[in-house]
């Protein structure tokens, strides 16, 4: 593959208030994204499809899972866009979307979702129940990230391995059994009402997990050493044990859990690590806002000292996020929290779903954050949250969606075998291990199954982003990306008038089947995030919805060229609007300076320029564009190319 000449910046800032004229920054259709978030997770089932499935797309997979080991392990989720089961993303997953039913359950009924949101919980943890069929044996990953990754095929031909593995007594691994067993505690709570007979067999496991996790310690990817490269424990197990009693407190209400937490949060961490990203390895703020939440909730019964000093470092994230703190998260010029190029939309809506969370327990108990750059209101962390998730749904400098299926321009090239290859129930064909590299992957046309719903990776540091298949960073999907969102849009679609924490005991939605998924006949195969794989990262390009030809404009000196491209064309409310991208080529042999734009006919924001009176100069980040380089700059509005001519510039 040649090597794509990039302009020196790619770099978009928001530079200008948004304008009405701006699509985007119209308010989103929260309930919309709700329901497509949701359905994300019915195209990630292995197993039995049910009758109801809606991803009509997605057939049988992983039949045979489990059989060799003699355990049925059929079921379950695979965790990106691979064919893996990875067990401790899946079971952050279901420990999330457990927590966002738990505290937003009444929104999620008056939308009509909570029924398909307590389903795609139980798709979880019936698996679960077959994967813990003795009390210190789990069943931690079937399938390997290796041999996944050197086929791309479809569930539904898998040919690559579906070795079983487990964590026991003699192979222990806390982490994989905590988390496990917060889901299946946190689970406990969203069917206690709707079925309780379910809910006391969750407490059951979980309490059975919980009890493995802390008798037999160790760290689950040394003993499931194949998860190592794509899903390592780099946090260890003190924060699962600690956030995983948190959970059992609150299905149980039993002291046990309450004082395990408090007399154990110093020697786990829980006290002394200040984090600013939460996600399926490090739960420390998770388990922090949990002890808040008691402290808050007058629940810490005589172990307050510990539970302020857990708040301490919950307020630490919060600070963190909003950056009033004394250590911040990075931000994107176009305000996305930013934290790793791979996949970084992980850690934007669980950071959501906790200041949303937070947020509301604050509220309720009349509190604010004190910052060590002010204090923080539960108004600003909403707007917070709100902010990242407008970001996500198009409200960014590309407006572009990174949730497949919801807006005009959206991802169209995902890193998903399921999605990328041709439905079997379309055709047939077996696709053979490498050479659905060859038909599919290598393919450059749309998904020919709209993976609806999926929060991708999301663009980078400087909100770029490339929507191309082996661009496996930013366009693979994850379902720990979409768990904390349910809890955070379901919030949003609800308005302003607070919070339910616990309104799911009051709500019955249609009945849901305590019996977990038969197992027939056969086939097999893996998938992961925080990995490897065979393709190099990707080239800044965009690859939108409809592309016209490339508009060159007359420049005000041949010493300096400036061309002009629209790159996303959409209609909204009976207007058509584009996304224009204009070039600005030093082509003079000499380093530019003093680079003064005149920019006419302009009815719209523009972004990587600052507005110099009537005119526009280098971007802040820029005082030169050096010979032969190049720099960008993005406008939006609703009529053709703008008029962009070179009005002064200084040469040296």
């Amino acid at each position: 593959m040649g090597k794509l000449q990039k302009p020196i910046v790619l770099v978009l800032m928001f530079l200008h208030v948004l304008s009405p004229l701006m699509v985007v920054s119209a308010g989103h259709d929260y309930g919309e994204a709700l329901t497509k978030s949701i359905l994300f997770f019915e195209a990630q089932r292995s197993g039995v499809l049910p009758n109801n499935q809606r991803v009509k797309w997605r057939g049988d997979s992983g039949l045979n899972d489990g059989k060799s080991s003699g355990v049925n392990l059929v079921g379950g989720y695979h965790d990106a866009g691979d064919n893996v089961k990875f067990g401790l993303p899946m079971a952050f997953t279901v420990t999330m979307m457990s927590w966002s039913i738990i505290e937003y359950g009444s929104q999620m009924s008056k939308s009509g979702e909570l029924g398909h949101a307590m389903e795609a919980v139980k798709w979880g943890t019936d698996y679960f129940i077959k994967a813990h069929p003795e009390p210190n044996v789990f069943y931690g990953e079937v399938g390997d990230g290796n041999t996944d990754h050197y086929c791309w095929q479809r569930p539904e031909d898998m040919t690559t391995d579906r070795q079983a593995y487990r964590i026991d007594a003699s192979r222990p691994g806390s982490d994989l059994a905590g988390e496990t067993a917060a889901a299946m505690a946190a689970a406990s709570i969203v069917f206690r009402h709707s079925n309780p007979s379910y809910s006391k067999l969750l407490i059951t496991h979980a309490k059975q997990l919980f009890d493995f996790a802390d008798k037999y310690r160790g760290k689950y990817d040394s003993s499931i050493s194949v998860a190592r490269k794509y899903y390592q424990s780099f946090s260890g197990y003190g924060d699962e044990l600690l956030w995983a009693a948190g959970w059992m407190y609150q299905a149980t209400n039993e002291d046990t859990y309450l004082n395990y937490f408090a007399s154990n949060a110093d020697n786990l961490g829980g006290t002394g690590w200040a984090m600013t990203e939460f996600g399926w390895d490090v739960k420390y703020p998770g388990a922090q806002v949990l002890g808040a939440k008691f402290l808050l909730q007058g629940k810490a019964k005589g172990n307050s000292e510990v539970f302020e000093q857990l708040q301490e470092k919950a307020d630490y994230f919060m600070c963190a996020c909003l950056g009033k703190g004394s250590r911040n998260v990075q931000k994107t010029p176009g305000g996305l929290l930013f934290h790793q190029r791979w996949n970084n939309l992980q850690f934007v809506t669980s950071a959501a779903f906790l200041m949303t969370v937070y947020a509301d327990y604050l509220t309720t108990a009349g509190k604010t954050v004190q910052c060590p750059r002010g204090t923080a209101t539960p108004d600003e962390l909403h707007a917070m949250a709100k902010s990242q998730v407008d970001y996500i749904l198009g409200n960014n400098p590309r407006a572009t969606s990174y949730m497949v299926g919801y807006g005009h321009n959206f991802p169209q090239q995902t890193h998903h075998r399921a999605s990328s290859i041709v439905s079997y129930k379309v055709d047939k064909s077996f696709v053979t291990c490498r050479g659905g590299y060859a038909t599919w992957y290598s393919r450059k046309g749309s998904d020919p199954n709209v993976l609806t719903g999926a929060i991708v990776g999301g663009p980078d540091a400087y909100d770029n982003f490339a929507d191309e298949r082996d661009n496996y960073e930013q366009t693979e999907p994850a379902t720990y990306n979409n768990a904390p969102l349910l809890g955070v849009l379901a919030r949003l679609n609800g308005g302003n008038g607070g919070y339910s924490q616990g309104a799911v005991a009051v709500i019955s939605p249609k009945p849901v089947v305590t019996k977990p998924t038969p197992t027939p006949a056969p086939k097999p195969k893996p998938t992961p995030v925080q990995k490897p794989k065979p393709t190099p990262a990707p080239k800044p390009k965009y690859t939108p919805v409809q592309k016209p030809k490339p508009t060159p404009v007359k420049a005000s000196s041949s010493k300096i060229s400036v061309t002009q491209k629209a790159t996303t064309t959409w209609n909204a409310k009976g207007k058509t609007y584009h996304r224009y991208s204009a070039t600005v080529t030093n082509n003079s042999g000499k380093t530019l300076k003093e680079l003064k734009l005149y920019i006419d006919n302009l009815y719209g924001p523009v972004w990587g320029l600052t507005k110099s009176g009537n005119a526009y100069t280098f971007p802040s980040w820029l005082t030169s564009l050096p010979a032969g380089k190049s720099m960008e700059f993005v406008y939006i509005h609703a009529n053709t190319p703008a008029a962009v001519s070179v009005s002064s510039y200084a040469l040296a």
